[in-house]
């Protein structure tokens, strides 16, 4: 055997070796950075708790300005109120977002939280409902805190934990909801309600709703002062490298050095038609009729649970009321924190997005057949006390099985699609832009859904039409609304479940950029 072959035998015995399977990478979890998460979750809680406070004592609350001329127009009443927090809101939510990528996210947090704070005590002390649409229109220029704190928490977060970083903050307002409700529910008119400690307050008894909201804009303190001492800028603007450095660089110059030096850039802001790209839009739009079919049944829901069971209701006392709306938050927590970051993981955020609309049409369909049962117990006055009772108790459980598919199906909803508009964002710049964009879409639906919801319940309960049309038509209505969006979610490409700002991009080199 020559030497050529002895010199190729042990290459064609290397190739033809078994190639071993390469082990697959596993990319660990960045621990959650809780020295920056935990204030501002102290910030988020504020504004959930101060904006559901009042719904379990609304209806009582209009009902006492005296200005519906029956209680079957209290809820178009109530959606004016509704509505005058929806325009302010959208009328500054962008400035907000935008003043926040120039001036930094902590600023614009800490303004927000002290208007939060003012805003919540003034309406504690309303007597008049022209006073009540003008303090819920100052709240909703200080609720832009909700966008910057989507960026905030972006810009904290990598690649392996951001989906569990960007759930904590609508765990945060479902939580938030859930204190909020109970806390209004429970100690609105508390010289009624506690009269052995209340009972002689000459203050609570003229402010009857005036406790709550004293609560929440303590709340509101503990937030800013959690910002002041504990929440650092997330905000970083790198500045431009000098040009003479990178191109004066010789072979003596280490390798490392000129790759970074050539491939860190600015991070610039984009313009806005640049940002708004065609699958930007679908998103918002998805976005926008989403947020309608929740935002019309939940404003509607604290009216249509204190609704008298003859027109439609569930007959509801407020602090009814507020328990059906916070006990759903014990679900809250372990499908925010377990289920949705597993769900995310292996099957991505337009899967969960998908699901989380699939959930939404039986709670939607089987919500207003409630108001039979609770027809049913009211008329029932010869009934034995046991029989009553176990009317009463089977209520409350499909009562508490529908909130769940609700809490369930809102918590995978919106956890996914604030994930999609923060994953499109092309630069950190522009996280502030993207979800100021997506708020502002919000804002503008939320002014017309509680007066087209207040305003079609009033309607239905006003006149004897046959079903769809009876109490049922804003709920079907909305569910009508899911099935568009879930159709529309299926045109989204699978693109959206990775996070754009951190995917690499090619940089002009210095040729280019002198040409």
């Amino acid at each position: 055997m020559s030497q050529r072959d002895n010199a190729q035998e042990p290459a064609r015995s290397q190739q033809d070796a078994p190639v071993e399977p390469e082990e697959p990478v596993v990319v660990k979890e960045t621990p959650l950075p809780w020295k920056q998460i935990a204030p501002l979750v102290a910030m988020r809680l504020a504004e959930p708790i101060n904006f559901t406070l009042i719904l379990p004592f609304l209806y009582k609350m209009i009902e006492d300005f005296d200005v519906a001329e029956t209680p079957k127009d209290i809820s178009y009443y109530a959606s004016m109120l509704f509505m005058s927090f929806s325009i302010s809101q959208t009328l500054t939510v962008m400035y907000w977002g935008r003043l926040s990528d120039r001036i930094g996210r902590r600023p614009v947090l800490i303004a927000g939280l002290i208007g939060t704070l003012a805003v919540s005590i003034l309406f504690g002390v309303c007597k008049t409902f022209p006073m009540a649409i003008l303090v819920r229109m100052a709240a909703g220029v200080f609720a832009g805190n909700a966008a910057v704190m989507k960026s905030a928490m972006a810009e904290i977060a990598d690649d392996t934990n951001r989906s569990r970083m960007m759930a904590l903050l609508p765990l945060t307002w479902n939580f938030g909801s859930m204190v909020g409700s109970g806390m209004g529910g429970i100690f609105s008119n508390p010289a009624t309600q506690f009269p052995g400690l209340f009972g002689n307050s000459k203050l609570f008894t003229y402010f009857p709703y005036l406790l709550p909201c004293l609560m929440g804009s303590t709340i509101a303190a503990f937030g800013l002062v959690t910002g002041l001492l504990n929440f650092k800028e997330t905000l970083i603007k790198p500045t431009q490298p000098a040009l003479e450095e990178t191109v004066g660089s010789t072979e003596a110059t280490p390798l490392l050095a000129q790759s970074a030096a050539s491939s860190v850039a600015p991070a610039k802001q984009n313009s806005i038609k640049s940002l708004l790209t065609p699958l930007v839009v679908r998103v918002m739009v998805t976005n926008a009729f989403m947020c309608l079919a929740y935002t019309m049944c939940d404003q509607l829901y604290p009216i249509f649970a204190a609704t008298d069971p003859r027109d439609g209701g569930l007959g509801l006392d407020p602090r009814s009321i507020g328990l059906s709306l916070g006990v759903e938050g014990i679900v809250v927590v372990y499908i925010q924190l377990v289920v949705y970051p597993r769900l995310e993981r292996k099957f991505g955020v337009l899967y969960c997005y998908r699901r989380g609309l699939l959930f939404a049409i039986p709670y939607l369909v089987s919500m207003p057949f409630l108001s039979m049962i609770a027809l049913h117990l009211q008329t029932q006055a010869g009934a034995s006390a046991t029989s009553m009772l176990v009317e009463k108790v089977v209520m409350w459980v499909i009562l508490m099985s529908i909130m769940t598919m609700r809490i369930t199906s809102s918590v995978m909803a919106f956890t996914s699609i604030n994930l999609m508009i923060t994953n499109m964002a092309p630069t950190r710049a522009d996280l502030g832009f993207m979800n100021g964009t997506q708020q502002l879409a919000m804002s503008t639906v939320r002014i017309f859904a509680p007066i087209v919801s207040g305003s079609l319940w009033s309607w239905s309960i006003k006149h004897s039409f046959p079903f769809p049309f009876n109490s049922h038509l804003v709920w079907m209505l909305s569910a009508v609304l899911i099935v568009i969006v879930l159709k529309l979610s299926y045109r989204i490409p699978e693109s959206v479940n990775k996070f754009a700002a951190d995917q690499p991009k090619p940089i002009a080199s210095v040729e280019e950029t002198d040409n």
